[in-house]
């Protein structure tokens, strides 16, 4: 079970990764800014900086998933588990939180949370 868990918590890490590369790196694309339900270049312009602050939130939460992984397979079992548990949960909470904005981004929450809520659970019971 714990291989399992980590090819989760790791494609959770990975996603988020790829998060920010969207929101910081590659957001006044219009091919990532749509993505985001943004309406036009301007609007991607001026959200520019939340978005990049935004993405680095999302960094750091992958980052530490994957500082989790090489602690736990590195035998510091229970603080590679926690990192994994707490920067996991943090996915979960903010898709949920992503939910409550409205029905329009459930599809987004879903995309950005199921993974993460499935490397939390099986992490839970390793």
């Amino acid at each position: 079970m714990s291989v399992v868990a980590s090819v989760f918590v790791g494609l959770a890490a990975l996603l988020h990764v790829y998060i920010f590369w969207m929101e910081s790196v590659g957001w006044t694309r219009p091919d990532i800014w749509r993505r985001f339900g943004v309406a036009d270049q301007a609007a991607a312009d001026v959200t520019k900086p939340m978005a990049y602050n935004q993405g680095f939130y999302n960094l750091f939460l992958g980052l530490g998933a994957a500082l989790g992984i090489v602690l736990w397979w590195t035998g510091h079992h229970e603080v590679g588990k926690t990192l994994m548990l707490f920067c996991t949960g943090s996915m979960v909470a903010a898709a949920t939180v992503l939910i409550t904005t409205g029905s329009s981004y459930l599809r987004a929450a879903l995309s950005q949370g199921t993974i993460p809520l499935i490397g939390f659970v099986l992490t839970l019971f390793t």
